[in-house]
């Protein structure tokens, strides 16, 4: 069902700047909200988020694309994933396994359909924010900062996997919770995104780590 409505609702086209990828994106988010509440009824469910290519998420995938050494043979979790941009470059960089986190069904079947159209393998979980990193080597957190709980709560679970010796990659335009002090700069890109949603045509945003 979820799989249906996402073919429906989107076309499977080239991201920005990221030719060798390519999602199901969809051309009005405020239309495609608005079906989404009606095909689930009286279910709230939150924007469709999955249906885009977050200005975070181009730049954590162009990173990972250009240095994929960082991914390479090693285990990778992607947190809000979203329409699993970062995922699958993850994948496309060599990452042994990758893990993709979102509690929107319709985000887990863009995802397996994303990943599909991308010829890589990425699995797909729920919330997983309460815990460590699930022992995965890398930890991606992109486009997350928008929401005072949702963000706390993501870096706490990027601490604790740093604890256990997991790298955590950050990717985000500023938004209002981002954790500025927490993080080190490790380069910025440029990128396009949709006008309705960012009342621009380009936004620079920020790869980090942790401090």
């Amino acid at each position: 069902m979820h799989q249906a409505f996402v073919l429906a609702h989107t076309r499977l086209t080239e991201v920005p700047e990221l030719p060798q990828i390519r999602l199901h994106l969809a051309d009005d988010a405020f239309a495609l909200w608005e079906e989404t509440e009606r095909h689930a009824g009286r279910c709230v469910l939150p924007p469709p988020f999955w249906a885009f290519a977050w200005p975070g998420g181009q730049a954590l995938a162009r990173y990972l694309l250009a240095n994929p050494g960082v991914v390479a043979g090693r285990t990778v979790l992607d947190l809000g994933s979203g329409s699993g941009l970062t995922a699958i470059a993850a994948a496309l960089g060599g990452a042994s396994a990758v893990l993709a986190s979102d509690p929107d069904p319709f985000a887990v079947a863009a995802i397996g359909l994303n990943a599909t159209a991308n010829r890589v393998q990425v699995s797909v979980t729920g919330d997983l924010l309460d815990g460590a990193g699930e022992a995965a080597d890398i930890v991606l957190a992109a486009d997350i900062w928008y929401e005072r709980q949702l963000a706390a709560r993501a870096l706490g679970l990027l601490r604790r996997a740093r604890e256990r010796g997991a790298t955590a990659l950050i990717a985000d335009v500023g938004r209002a919770y981002l954790p500025r002090a927490a993080m080190r700069v490790l380069t910025s890109y440029d990128v396009a995104v949709a006008a309705d949603l960012e009342d621009t045509a380009t936004k620079r945003a920020l790869v980090c780590t942790l401090r």
